[in-house]
């Protein structure tokens, strides 16, 4: 019953296209007015002929090279035929591996922490239309089809059942994410750009398939309910049926769908109107010779030529923007060690927290170096430099004219900070004499006199100025005494 095993069918769309799979019309769809970007082929008007777009092709090709993958010297495309309102002509254009099908690739593998999760097929396939519900899919009384969407290139990566956790699913994930990205193919930030669908299993039990996952976090949300809801029933002697169940993200639970009593039988032929693709060797090689630099390369780099962090490393890796970002900071001011600390910790962490996406944020590189320079020049302390960070992110401005504009510069004045301490003493004097035996006490005093200065006085001259006064005030007391 302990024994799981979780295998992915990742949705990606090749989104650095211009026209979608077959036809011509623009891949550009999201923000669009609906059904704007159609035309009679992607629409399955009869007579309507589809042409294999080249480009496509050559990406697939590239990412299947950069999963270990073997290249078919020729690959078919089958109708998949079924009959819902995501694909106007009641089937899609894909791939098939049976009765004669071949895929654009087979094998390979993803490596990641103690394990390489294996890849089974790779297939190039036409995105069906995006269906909104109005609410959620299990109480929604109608629907509405976007066909935007309809025909957009997209590749589904099938991998072998070898995760045997949903933290395993989303490392797994994450990773062949970042290799998207370096391969500059596929941009997971678009919405939609990245789906997924879950195949779960635990011993006495029959496979279950989650739909359409949105985001790697719901991925392993969606296992983690699954396995617990799979392993109550197992624990009641009741095993689990193979069915497809829905992802409800509002309230985190699995919903039935349709019960799978065997494989599903979507009538696969082979689509007439597509000639057999040849991929030769040459043509292979051609592609080959355009890798670029991919995840292990890039991070073992980072390490070597930054002397960064592993930790930080992994993390400008996986999010290959903030990888670029901190290379262009570095070649302005090269202090990679605390670029690299702002832009995974600070940085990082205020966007996830207000949900703003990297490429949505308002600063550049001469941002960040502009901002360390001024913390390193003493002029605004750590503290408010974290002030100032967030307020670029927000409003774009240079860190000088925030710092004027706030009054957040750094206060060097002995006479200020030695008036401020002497206020301190005074409404604090329970605290100044047990700084003279305790050091947290002493360390309260500054962080007064800091409170008061709003972060903004000099942190070595307070400390200073506080251990000084104290030297004063002890002395007072022995002569008393």
């Amino acid at each position: 019953m302990g024994n799981i095993k979780i295998g992915l069918e990742v949705h990606s769309q090749l989104t650095n296209l211009n026209s979608k799979l077959f036809c011509s019309c623009p891949t550009d769809y999201r923000g669009k007015e609906a059904n704007s970007y159609i035309c009679t082929v992607c629409m399955g008007i009869p007579g309507t002929l589809p042409v294999l777009n080249k480009k496509a092709v050559e990406d697939a090709i590239l990412i299947a090279l950069s999963l270990n993958s073997k290249i078919s010297d020729k690959m078919y495309f089958f109708r998949k035929n079924y009959f819902y309102p995501d694909m106007p002509k009641n089937f899609q254009i894909s791939q098939y591996d049976k009765a004669g099908g071949i895929t654009l690739a087979t094998g390979g593998y993803v490596s990641i922490p103690n394990k390489k999760v294996r890849i089974r097929r790779i297939q190039i396939e036409e995105d069906p239309a995006r269906i909104t519900y109005e609410g959620t899919i299990y109480k929604s009384k109608s629907s509405l089809v976007d066909y935007n969407r309809a025909g957009i290139a997209l590749l589904e990566i099938v991998t072998e059942p070898d995760m045997e956790s949903p933290k395993e699913a989303r490392i797994f994930l994450q990773k062949l994410s970042s290799i998207l990205e370096h391969l500059d193919v596929c941009h997971s930030y678009l919405e939609g750009s990245m789906r997924c669908d879950a195949n779960i299993s635990m011993e006495g039990g029959k496979r279950v398939e989650i739909k359409n996952i949105s985001s790697f976090k719901e991925v392993e949300r969606a296992l983690n309910f699954e396995m617990t809801r799979q392993r109550n029933l197992l624990i009641k002697g009741i095993s689990t049926k193979m069915e497809t169940r829905h992802w409800d993200e509002i309230r985190r639970v699995t919903i039935s769908l349709r019960i799978k009593e065997e494989e599903e039988e979507y009538r696969y032929f082979p689509e007439p109107d597509l000639v057999p693709t040849i991929i030769t060797k040459e043509w292979v090689e051609t592609i080959k010779d355009k890798m670029p630099e991919l995840p292990d390369a890039h991070k073992e780099r980072l390490i070597k030529k930054y002397e960064l962090s592993p930790q930080n490393a992994d993390v400008l890796v996986n999010y290959k923007l903030l990888g670029d970002f901190f290379e262009k900071c570095a070649e302005i001011y090269y202090k990679p060690g605390a670029i690299s600390n702002w832009l995974v910790g600070d940085l990082l962490g205020y966007l996830h927290e207000k949900g703003i996406q990297l490429q949505e944020m308002k600063i550049s590189p001469v941002h960040i170096t502009k901002m360390l320079k001024m913390v390193d020049n003493g002029i605004i302390s750590g503290k408010i430099a974290k002030t100032v960070l967030e307020e670029m992110i927000i409003s774009g401005k240079m860190p000088e004219i925030i710092v004027k504009e706030k009054g957040l510069i750094r206060i060097h004045s002995d006479e200020l900070i030695e008036q401020l301490t002497n206020k301190v003493f005074e409404e604090n004097k329970e605290a100044v004499n047990d700084a003279l035996e305790d050091e947290k006490a002493m360390h309260y005093l500054i962080g007064q006199v800091m409170k008061l200065t709003k972060g903004r006085a000099d942190p070595e001259l307070t400390n200073k100025v506080v251990r000084d006064k104290l030297i004063e005030h002890k002395k007072l007391l022995e002569k008393k005494n």
